[in-house]
C-alpha cells in the first residue's frame, strides 16, 4: 500500500537534483522553504538561489514530476522571493558534495566582508585545498558561481558565490 504523508513527500524531494549542480539536490541547496500535504494533495514553496535563476522552470518541472511518479494526485509547486535565498541554507553535506565534484563551497556565513577592506577574499581550492587563490572572472559556468584559478596547482575552478 502506498502511503502519502509529508514524510514520503519529503523523502521525494530530497531526490530531486539540481539540473546546473547534479551532485546536488534542491534539499542539498535549501530551496525548499516549504512542504504541505492534504489527502493526495501536496503544496511544494521553493525559493531561487537568486531571482532570474534559469534552472527553477527546470526545477519546478522536476518536482512535479518526481512527486506525481511517487502517486501525488495534485502538486502545486509556490516560488516565493522573501525571504531571499542565501547560502547559508546550504547543508553541510551539500557543501561537501560540491567540493568534491570540484566546485569551491561558499564559505559560513552569508558573505565574506573582507572585500569592504581591500582584502582577497580567501577561496580554497577544491583540489588541492590550497587557499592562495585569486578571481580570474566574476562570472563562472552559471551567474551563481565565479572562475578561480589556484596559484598551488594551477588548475581553475567555480566558487559557488555567498549570498
Amino acid at each position: 500500500m502506498l502511503v502519502l504523508n509529508l514524510e514520503s513527500a519529503n523523502r521525494t524531494l530530497e531526490q530531486v537534483s539540481d539540473p546546473e549542480i547534479p551532485v546536488l539536490t534542491i534539499a542539498d541547496l535549501g530551496i525548499i522553504r516549504d512542504v504541505k500535504t492534504e489527502g493526495r494533495c501536496v503544496e511544494v514553496t521553493i525559493t531561487p538561489t537568486y531571482s532570474g535563476c534559469p534552472a527553477m522552470d527546470t526545477i519546478e518541472a522536476d518536482i512535479r514530476t518526481a512527486l506525481k511518479e511517487a502517486g501525488w494526485d495534485e502538486v502545486k509547486v509556490k516560488t516565493v522571493l522573501d525571504p531571499p535565498w542565501t547560502t547559508d541554507w546550504m547543508s553541510i553535506d551539500g557543501r561537501r558534495k560540491l567540493e568534491e565534484y570540484g566546485i569551491a563551497a561558499p564559505m559560513d556565513g552569508t558573505a565574506d566582508k573582507r572585500i569592504l577592506f581591500g582584502k582577497a577574499v580567501e577561496v580554497r581550492c577544491p583540489r588541492c585545498k590550497s587557499i592562495h587563490t585569486q578571481r580570474i572572472s566574476q562570472f563562472g559556468s552559471t551567474p551563481c558561481k565565479a572562475l578561480y584559478q589556484c596559484s598551488s596547482c594551477l588548475e581553475p575552478f567555480d566558487y559557488f558565490k555567498c549570498i
